[in-house]
């Protein structure tokens, strides 16, 4: 008879595989896999997969590896060397080589016998990526920024309910730094909060850049996807955290600069701690005449990017350190299941399917607060937006801003 090894095995096929090869049992399954050592049976494991593994993608997978439920199998990238990485690290865990690689996240996708992904991807490549994954019936967690555009971001919670998946975007930040201060300003220990300030970073810039030979590395076309075509040129695709001209994140093709990706923390967690994460800004108003970047809601509260307390209350300020040992006010979202982490907690989610901490819905209302800031710098006047439509009011060229053109054929 044929062995199966375990890594193929996941919560949906363990039981038919058992069944067929029960007369070879005790050749075929392992005390592990039947839940021994304190490893879960593999009837009840997650089976996941982790795509786009450069820094920040291996670190998180690294968190995934720590769950004894997970079980990971692959890993996708487009540079040779964070595969490589990827693989080693998923191989060292589990002391086999048994971790399949894959230049192409579509072929990841495919296999049926995965049940979630992680994806750590630049920006550009979060809205394709997840929008395919809840298609091809996998469960997602995504690092913030969400998205790229305004637009991306409802196409994903649409595609999330539309398949049944549990989606979330990645900001551990919002709980585990700067949700501190939600709590206690949301605690009824400063009183009323009048308003929230942040100060993630400023917006990306166009590039420039002439264009240099690709290297053997990388698939270059792959790594654009939808994004518009470009020469290769090393600091587009660098790592460098900061606006400093040589990494993604710079370029406001693949990024919205540091007020998305601190954005998606700082944000979060004043609109947390502001209780308007569910909705969006009424009114975003431009730097002018000494007074920073602002957002207005509806009920009166405002978020200005600027250095200051956390939460601007009636009767004192509330700072990250503001809270020890403070019990969650009722209403205030936290991690399920008992979970000390974002990454806990979605896996509590996909085991049980109750709704994260960091719902794609929530993620794309922290998400679009950062697209407004940037929208309003760019056009350099107060903008007019409706929450409920996720459109400008009465400004069509604002609107043109909502969303972008996309690369074919990557759509969504």
């Amino acid at each position: 008879m044929k062995r199966v090894p375990l890594e193929s095995l996941n919560r949906r096929s363990f039981l038919k595989v058992a069944g067929t090869a029960a007369v070879g049992l005790p050749n075929i399954i392992t005390s592990n896999a039947l839940g021994a050592n304190g490893v879960p049976a593999a009837s009840g494991r997650i089976v996941m997969a982790g795509l786009g593994m450069g820094g920040r993608g291996q670190g998180v997978l690294g968190e995934f590896l720590n769950f004894k439920e997970i079980q990971v199998v692959a890993v996708n990238d487009v540079q040779k060397n964070n595969l490589k990485g990827a693989e080693k690290r998923v191989n060292g865990k589990y002391g086999n080589t048994d971790c399949a690689t894959y230049e192409d996240y579509r072929e990841v996708l495919a296999r049926s016998d995965i049940d979630m992904v992680f994806c750590g991807a630049p920006a550009h490549w979060h809205a394709q990526m997840m929008v395919d994954a809840c298609k091809a019936g996998k469960d997602v967690m995504c690092e913030k920024p969400l998205t790229l555009t305004i637009g991306e971001g409802r196409k994903i919670v649409d595609a999330a309910r539309q398949y049944g998946r549990i989606a979330a975007g990645g900001s551990q930040r919002v709980l585990q730094d700067f949700g501190r201060a939600a709590c206690a300003a949301n605690s009824g220990r400063f009183g009323k909060v009048l308003s929230a300030n942040a100060n993630p970073g400023g917006p990306p810039r166009p590039c420039y850049l002439p264009g240099q030979p690709v290297p053997d590395n990388i698939n270059w076309d792959l790594w654009l996807g939808p994004a518009p075509w470009a020469e290769y040129h090393a600091y587009r695709c660098g790592r460098a955290y900061n606006l400093g001209g040589k990494g993604f994140r710079t370029w406001e093709d693949y990024s919205g600069g540091m007020m998305t990706d601190w954005g998606g923390h700082k944000f979060g967690a004043a609109l947390h701690g502001l209780k308007v994460d569910h909705t969006g800004p009424s009114e975003i108003r431009p730097p002018k005449d000494g007074e920073p970047l602002t957002y207005v809601f509806a009920n009166g509260k405002t978020l200005k990017v600027q250095d200051g307390p956390a939460f601007v209350c009636e009767d004192g300020n509330a700072e990250k350190n503001s809270i020890r040992d403070l019990k969650v006010p009722a209403g205030l979202r936290w991690y399920s299941g008992g979970a000390n982490s974002l990454v806990g907690d979605f896996i509590h989610c996909v085991k049980t399917r109750q709704s994260p901490f960091r719902d794609v819905e929530w993620a794309h209302r922290t998400a679009t607060v950062c697209h407004l800031g940037n929208i309003a710098l760019k056009l350099k006047r107060p903008l007019k937006w409706d929450p409920v439509k996720e459109d400008f009011i009465d400004d069509a060229e604002a609107s043109r801003m909502v969303d972008r053109p996309r690369r074919g054929p990557w759509q969504i």
